[in-house]
């Protein structure tokens, strides 16, 4: 015989106790209460949460809308929303190998930015026909991202200098020198931005028309899946995955092993930057085909949260990605359609991450509830037998 307890409690261990899914049930948990404390804020603002909540699935091509403008349908919607989708993708893996590594990655935007810069003069502006343009673009990319993200290893290692402090002062030099010359070389008068680069170096195939509607195709979400399933090989199969998390867990320990914790650290972070100019390929050659000057991408930061709520697992990551770019994509189609300013999405992002980054408390108290009632269990048990 059994004490009942209380019956919310044992349901929360029932759902969250079991230690081997925690990877994935703690995450939803989290985004389950981020969703719902973003819907009192809505109701604090006078909307509809589910109305809100829908808004930013149809904005993403996610659920269909009550109309649409000629050649446009939910399924361009969609394909508009996985060429958003790719850059996260390949922004957060970036995120998640420095973390494996004990490291942590903040100048990912600065990253995307010189890659994607130093792409587009080099291919954006030139004549070279797309079947050439297009590899040597994205070649160009994680070129560029990898030595950037690889100096920042190297201060690591050879300076100790945090990298965090590393990242954001890079990020700054990146981007104010790149505004400089796109001001002085590189800028279209019209829109004040970087001159448009050519349609045979974009990563995206843009209005593509079939069956009567126009696609914006990306034709980097397939390369980003393979990062993913490579990422996750690396970590989970190789020698040089169990020493970058070897390095992460406890660099002493790992040094006693024998293992090179500058090399390692010096490797995940190149791997990180190359990953950070894929994201910028895709972003700045392929979402965009442009440079807005002094702004650094949003996604660079976001992608923080999606590693973090993806727990730095590359298969979480997809998952993560995908329900944080179904919020920034659809929020301007939630402006326009729930008269609410596009920044609610930014709270709701705010909150998973706020959430997700309690995820270590909620495990703590999961643990401590089940500890309990199996004590009390056995109290119980004691005194039948008694």
């Amino acid at each position: 015989m059994k004490q009942k307890g209380n019956p919310i409690t044992r349901l929360f261990v029932k759902l969250l106790g079991n230690e081997k899914y925690q990877k994935f049930t703690i995450p939803v948990f989290a985004i389950l209460l981020s969703l719902i404390f973003g819907g009192i804020v809505i109701l604090i603002l006078g909307k509809n949460p589910i109305s809100v909540y829908a808004n930013l699935l149809q904005g993403s091509g996610v659920l269909p809308k009550p109309k649409y403008a000629g050649g446009k349908s939910m399924l361009t919607d969609f394909f508009s929303f996985l060429n958003y989708w790719t850059p996260m993708i390949f922004a957060a893996l970036a995120v998640a190998v420095a973390l494996k590594a004990g490291l942590f990655n903040i100048g990912v935007s600065g990253q995307m930015l010189a890659a994607g810069f130093v792409s587009s003069i080099l291919i954006g502006y030139s004549t070279l026909s797309a079947p050439i343009a297009k590899p040597l673009a994205f070649v160009i990319c994680l070129i560029v991202g990898g030595l950037v993200g690889g100096l920042i290893g190297w201060l690591k290692y050879k300076f100790n200098i945090n990298e965090v402090v590393s990242s954001i002062m890079i990020n700054y030099i990146v981007e104010y020198v790149v505004a400089f010359f796109i001001y002085t070389k590189y800028v279209d008068p019209v829109s004040r931005q970087s001159l448009k680069i050519s349609d045979a170096a974009r990563m995206t195939l843009t209005s593509v028309e079939i069956g009567g509607y126009k696609f914006d195709i990306p034709l980097g979400i397939v390369i980003a899946f393979l990062a993913v399933f490579v990422i996750h090989f690396i970590f989970k199969k190789t020698t040089f995955g169990y020493e970058l998390k070897a390095v992460g867990a406890n660099r002493k320990a790992a040094g006693y092993a024998g293992i090179s914790v500058g090399k390692n650290m010096i490797l995940a972070m190149m791997i990180s930057g190359v990953l950070a100019g894929a994201a910028g390929s895709t972003y700045y050659m392929g979402y965009f085909a442009s440079i807005q000057p002094k702004v650094l991408a949003s996604t660079g930061f976001d992608s923080i949260a999606v590693a973090l709520l993806g727990n730095s697992n590359p298969i979480g990551i997809i998952f993560a990605s995908f329900l944080i770019s179904v919020i920034g994509k659809g929020s301007t189609y939630l402006s326009s359609s729930a008269s609410l300013d596009a920044e609610i999405a930014s709270v709701i992002t705010g909150l998973i991450l706020l959430f997700s980054a309690c995820g270590v408390y909620i495990q703590y108290k999961v643990k401590r509830s089940k500890d309990r009632l199996e004590e009390m269990d056995k109290q119980k048990e004691t005194e039948v037998e008694k």
